[in-house]
């Protein structure tokens, strides 16, 4: 999920199909009472959910432009290769979504939300703010999102379950961090076999009749500077030695730092954020070109 920074964005035209192709991937209430709060996470079996698959329309070549990273050094093809933690975030990268722009837009107030968003985009706003900002634009309810799940089956992007399979033949452990909501990212999980302990990520929160009443700011994703903490977080609780963090924004760059990842690889399948890519270790526009590096 992207940082709000200002930068040029190239978004990949999307569309989905369902069940036609062989080689595109295939994509419980938890109540935990807290004073007079809900946080709820939802998880299903994948067979309760109609799996919708993604792809995705390459850049032309001049919008492409050029950048040097494209092929990835000796470096860090080695590290990449030998990663034994690899960090996925989730919207415009393992998914073709931004999970609230589609909630919102599910819940009648996309257009609001994605003028917001837009706003700000053009200055530096924390995460944090502009989270809580856009969810006051429409408040989802328990209800709401229990249906949006039901009825908008997450559209995984090309690739990233052989991506994942591989790493896990590889004695690789993945994660997903995201900006985005444990509600609408659970189902990704369990679809990629992904545990729930190995999600880091925000929690709406309900009162007990089911209306909206916030998120937990407890989640270090919850505000900027978040995907840093939760990497190292990560890394320091499980002694990992070497960690990848792959995805499309500036919140995912942030997590490259002492303590953090070791490096970090830019996914522009879906969104090609200049100004983010131009500082990647290794920008990829295809899951399959990190796959064949660890042939």
């Amino acid at each position: 999920m992207e940082g709000l920074v200002s930068s040029r964005i190239f978004p990949i035209r999307a569309h989905s199909t369902r069940h036609q192709s062989f080689f595109l991937p295939s994509f419980s209430l938890n109540f935990r009472k807290k004073l007079n709060r809900i946080q709820v996470g939802m998880t299903r079996q994948s067979k309760s959910f109609s799996l919708v698959y993604a792809s995705v329309q390459p850049l032309e070549g001049s919008k492409l432009g050029y950048f040097d990273n494209m092929l990835p050094s000796r470096d860090v093809l080695e590290l990449w290769r030998n990663a034994d933690t690899v960090c996925f975030d989730v919207d415009s990268t393992v998914c073709v979504d931004e999970g609230i722009d589609e909630l919102a837009e599910f819940c009648g107030a996309g257009k609001a939300v994605a003028e917001w968003t837009a706003r700000a985009m053009g200055g530096s706003v924390p995460f944090e703010e502009a989270l809580a900002a856009r969810l006051s634009l429409f408040k989802p309810s328990l209800s709401q999102v229990q249906d949006f799940l039901e009825k908008r089956p997450p559209r995984i992007s090309p690739g990233i379950d052989e991506l994942i399979k591989k790493l896990r033949a590889n004695n690789t452990y993945v994660y997903l961090v995201s900006g985005g909501f444990r509600q609408m990212i659970n189902p990704v999980a369990s679809i990629l076999g992904i545990p729930p302990e190995n999600i880091f990520a925000n929690q709406l929160l309900f009162s007990n009749s089911g209306e909206f009443v916030g998120f937990d700011t407890n989640e270090p994703t919850s505000r900027s500077g978040g995907k840093a903490t939760a990497v190292q977080q990560i890394r320091k609780a499980c002694g990992y030695k070497t960690l990848v963090m792959i995805g499309d924004g500036a919140t995912d760059l942030e997590a490259r730092k002492p303590g953090g990842a070791d490096i970090f690889i830019c996914y522009a399948g879906v969104q090609l954020r200049e100004a983010v890519a131009a500082k990647a270790d290794w920008l990829v526009f295809n899951f399959g070109d990190m796959i064949n590096a660890l042939e």
